[in-house]
């Protein structure tokens, strides 16, 4: 059995994390931690924790699955790295070059560590068919779109997927005449390769995105609706799964698909 912990365990994707955890098969769930909620029953007599270190230490969970908040998320990979406490990190926001350091802190302590934009296998597989797109059209646009209490901005699976489609090709704005912004940030924030992501922020959606593709002609969009949070579950057990039985630092779920 795979000993898990769960930090955040009281949030919309903590609760959710729970229960799949609780209904897996080949898992155990050894502590839930929050900084709210003390002594709360989460299911099978687990009770709420807030000390994430002192969790690690009585309960000695093989992974932690951690969906907690951007400004703290650097500070606890840091943790459990340095405890060789395997991770699963659905928290977005970390910069380049905070990854950059914890990768080669996982390497130093020989302990899993799996960081994911986006869990849902849909977004993943969304995110590879942007890539391969990508070789075909010189010219390409981001439009995502998340509920009004996400944080940070562009999402994670934004950037991550811009990443990928500047694999193939060095410019998305091909052809484009200058441009002048009336209002600043009209035409969104520019990622890599020149490819303008747009983020919404509205009561109503969960988690979408749109890559849209011009070319003389013809576009091509492809999108991907979260209609609720259970598609993320398969995901994260699979990313659990896997640094249980793997010490090396993965960045993306498509790694691992």
């Amino acid at each position: 059995m795979i000993k898990i912990g769960v930090v955040g365990a009281l949030g919309k994707m903590g609760k959710e994390v729970v229960n799949a955890v609780l209904n897996a098969e080949d898992m155990e769930l050894v502590s839930a931690i929050d900084v709210v909620g003390e002594g709360t029953d989460v299911g099978a007599g687990i009770l709420v924790e807030t000390d994430i270190e002192k969790a690690l230490k009585n309960k000695k969970p093989d992974v932690i699955i951690d969906f907690t908040q951007p400004n703290g998320i650097f500070e606890h990979v840091n943790l459990y790295i340095k405890n060789k406490v395997k991770s699963v990190i659905g928290t977005t926001g970390l910069k380049e070059e905070q990854i950059e350091i914890l990768k080669q802190l996982s390497k130093e302590n020989e302990t899993g560590c799996l960081i994911a934009p986006n869990f849902s296998t849909g977004a993943v597989l969304m995110m590879m068919f942007a890539k391969q797109a990508a070789k075909y059209f010189k010219n390409a646009e981001i439009i995502e779109l998340h509920h009004n209490q996400k944080k940070d901005a562009p999402s994670g699976t934004a950037i991550k997927t811009a990443q990928l489609m500047a694999e193939e090709n060095p410019d998305f704005t091909y052809g484009n005449c200058p441009e002048t912004e009336l209002i600043t940030g009209a035409r969104g924030a520019n990622a890599d390769s020149n490819i303008h992501i747009h983020s919404v922020r509205m009561p109503g959606y969960i988690a979408s995105q749109e890559v849209i593709f011009g070319a003389s002609g013809q576009i091509f969009k492809i999108r991907h609706d979260s209609m609720d949070r259970t598609c993320y579950m398969d995901g994260v057990l699979l990313a659990s799964r896997y640094v249980y039985n793997n010490n090396n630092f993965v960045y993306g779920l498509d790694n691992i698909m």
